[in-house]
């Protein structure tokens, strides 16, 4: 009797669920199984000292731990997921206004809150609540001013900004202003506020550039080295440009890449120019097209949604997905200044499986067959 009210049940998911989404998903988790145990393998092995398969397996736990998140929230009921936005959202705002406090600081920066077993770093948990959060400001019927509504939207963006800041943490912090921006416009808004919006922001963040170089320095020096080849060290950025070159189309073959031997952190910050160094760009522009795809797959989803909350929040949710993805390719080929943005689902680390797994959750759920959901 269990037997076949799970098989039911299962069945009713699998029917219900956007599959192209769901595998594609699938294939970003397999991948970044794949290539973690070969950008990380000789960094344990011969510069750590440690077993071949230490941070593969590391890898390896959390990829099953956010398939199980990825999964659990996609079968919740949507209406259920749209209650406890809130409260997960403030329960991670909570996590990230810890971090200054009790945080653990790392090559100058306090990103990341010790749980024994491994570093979280709660801004990754945050983004994706961030985002469902600012939609459901911006659709309250309670509040029937809608300039009301895109102030408090900008106050909490502003405070999360914030606390990102004292990390500090500029990336992340660009990354969501411009998930903000973009969710806010599909919203409706007058573009004149957008237009302000950004201009406050680019004032603040010059006026902390020159007036705090001393927590802020290492950005005026990753934008003066930008800007100027002659200035500054860009020991990194060209490393991973260069990586890129060198694998050509084809690639070097496997384990053959010097990058993840070079650059510290490339096994996380530069994995798309490991994977373009030892497999060829060709599978790098393949690993970007599943992120058009899903992207594309969210977006046509939005178009056949009534509920103002699950369109808003699909647009919001891939803004977040394919802008983070574009910085990180991005800095790997030399456009921008680096920000340290990982790749979702390939780099590695705990935090940032988790988070795209979150992510991946609530746009499997709000992408739902809702005709026959119930049925």
């Amino acid at each position: 009797m269990q037997k076949n009210l799970f098989k039911s049940q299962f069945l009713n998911y699998w029917r219900n669920i956007d599959k192209n989404i769901f595998l594609s998903f699938l294939l970003l988790f397999s991948l970044g199984l794949f290539f973690s145990f070969s950008s990380t393998s000789s960094l344990a092995g011969e510069r750590l000292n440690k077993d071949y398969y230490f941070f593969f397996s590391k890898h390896f736990t959390f990829t099953i731990l956010s398939l199980g998140v990825m999964i659990m929230i996609s079968i919740i009921e949507t209406s259920l997921l749209k209650r406890i936005v809130g409260p997960l959202f403030i329960v991670s705002l909570i996590c990230l206004i810890m971090v200054p406090f009790f945080g653990v600081e790392v090559k100058g920066a306090k990103r990341w809150l010790d749980l024994y077993f491994f570093r979280l770093q709660p801004v990754e948990l945050l983004k994706p609540f961030f985002i469902l959060a600012t939609v459901k400001i911006l659709i309250e019927e309670k509040i029937s001013n809608n300039n009301t509504k895109y102030i408090l939207s900008f106050l909490i963006l502003s405070f999360v900004i914030f606390l990102l800041i004292k990390q500090p943490d500029l990336g992340q912090s660009i990354l969501l202003i411009g998930c903000w921006l973009a969710t806010v416009f599909i919203s409706g808004i007058n573009l004149l506020f957008i237009f302000s919006s950004i201009v406050i922001f680019l004032v603040l963040i010059s006026s902390l550039l020159f007036l705090m170089p001393e927590k802020f320095g290492y950005v005026t020096n990753r934008l003066l080295s930008f800007i100027d080849s002659g200035y500054g060290d860009k020991f990194q950025s060209t490393s991973a440009l260069d990586a890129i070159k060198l694998g050509g189309l084809k690639g070097r073959g496997m384990g053959e890449g010097v990058l993840k031997d070079n650059v510290p952190e490339a096994h996380t910050d530069y994995i798309i120019s490991i994977i373009s160094e030892e497999y060829g760009s060709i599978i790098s522009s393949m690993i970007i097209l599943i992120f058009l795809y899903i992207a594309f797959r969210i977006i046509k989803n939005c178009i056949k949604q009534d509920d103002q909350l699950i369109k808003f929040s699909l647009c919001g949710l891939a803004s977040l997905l394919i802008f983070q993805t574009f910085i990180h390719v991005a800095v790997n080929t030399n456009l921008i200044p680096t920000t340290g943005m990982t790749l979702p689902f390939l780099s590695y680390g705990g935090s940032s499986l988790i988070g795209s797994s979150i992510l991946a959750g609530i746009i499997l759920n709000f992408t739902k067959n809702r005709t026959y959901l119930y049925e």
